[in-house]
């Protein structure tokens, strides 16, 4: 693989993941409902989803998806039922303050499930790469070493974009004292998951 291909494939991903979709809404969502506690779980979770998605792709799922309306409709409607599901819980939500959402409004296993959750169901990202990472790929070349090159560098990529956006976030959320502001932040956040649900039971393969 050459430096260009490389960093050809390097911008390509950073248009991806800064771009907003569902993964994005949901560690904003988040962010802005449990503070910066919820940024690392956040982090772990999407990459932890990134790395099911590589491989399922790899292992031939993306194919399936791809070719299968139904099984890339089930994926997608269960993946937007559940981004739904935790935007009703952000939006009946109460108020905490910041040094109890810190000390544990709730546990960071359960936020780090729901982003690798999100993030693995998304059918797109499944076949994304299966599409994808080929582009990339120098046929000349050893197959194994340049996959991942490939799957490193968007993990980088991907744990870059969810940091600045949870991080953003997270700060905005831990400046705000006012439990009405509070509860005005668990409904954005609860609509930004909702909307993320939306965004992904409307996707085309």
């Amino acid at each position: 693989m050459t430096a260009e291909t490389w960093l050809s494939f390097t911008l390509a991903a950073m248009m991806l993941c800064f771009s907003p979709g569902p993964t994005l809404l949901l560690v904003m969502g988040q962010s802005l409902t449990y503070g910066k506690r919820s940024v690392l779980p956040l982090i772990l979770g999407v990459l932890s989803g990134d790395m099911i998605a590589m491989s399922l792709s790899v292992l031939g799922l993306g194919a399936i998806l791809a070719l299968s309306a139904t099984l890339f409709t089930a994926f997608k409607y269960l993946g937007a039922a559940y981004l739904c599901y935790l935007g009703i819980k952000a939006w009946r939500s109460k108020a905490t303050k910041a040094e109890d959402t810190d000390k544990g409004g709730i546990a960071s296993g359960v936020i780090f499930k729901e982003a690798l959750l999100v993030t693995a169901l998304n059918p797109k990202g499944i076949v994304f790469f299966m599409a994808f990472f080929p582009l990339f790929i120098d046929t000349a070349q050893p197959y194994l070493p340049q996959v991942l090159i490939l799957a490193m560098s968007f993990l980088l990529v991907s744990g870059l974009s969810v940091s600045f956006y949870s991080l953003f976030a997270g700060q905005l959320r831990q400046k705000v004292q006012s439990p009405k502001l509070q509860t005005g932040f668990n409904k954005v956040s609860g609509t930004m998951l909702i909307g993320a649900g939306a965004l992904t039971a409307t996707m085309q393969k």
